[in-house]
């Protein structure tokens, strides 16, 4: 490849992703690229928590709501816990530990993969499992 053609080639990557950026379609969101759209996709009743859901609800605010919604609502970048897929009987509560600690593949949702949360501590997974857990009960997923 000659140098214009690789200076042409750069170029347009370069155009490409600022147009995407500037356009919104994409922002920086912990340090990885996340599309923007927080809308929350399902309706979430809220019950009285307990005191380890409430923990998790703090964790799950810092560490999954920026793509998973408040109240695990979903957004555009990340789906709604408080579905079906998510009931104990198809996703235990080892598969959310498993699912940031490893990362997820997309195989439910077209949202892409879960890149792994490793900065997600053990003991606050467990407050947010509990946490999801009561918000899905709450919401008739059991």
């Amino acid at each position: 490849m000659n140098k214009n053609a690789l200076l042409i080639s750069g170029a347009i990557i370069v155009a490409a992703v600022g147009v995407m950026y500037f356009a919104g379609l994409f922002t920086q969101s912990g340090g990885k690229m996340a599309k923007v759209n927080s809308q929350p996709t399902v309706k979430v009743v809220v019950p009285k928590l307990g005191q380890i859901a409430k923990l998790g609800e703090g964790d799950f605010n810092a560490n999954c709501a920026a793509c998973h919604g408040k109240n695990a609502a979903g957004t555009g970048n990340g789906p709604p816990l408080i579905h079906r897929i998510y009931e104990p009987n198809h996703h235990a509560d080892a598969a959310f530990k498993l699912a940031a600690n490893r990362g997820v593949r997309a195989h439910h949702w077209k949202f892409g993969n879960m890149p792994p949360q490793s900065h997600v501590k053990d003991f606050e997974l467990v407050r947010i499992v509990a946490y999801v857990r009561e918000l899905q009960k709450a919401n008739g997923i059991f």
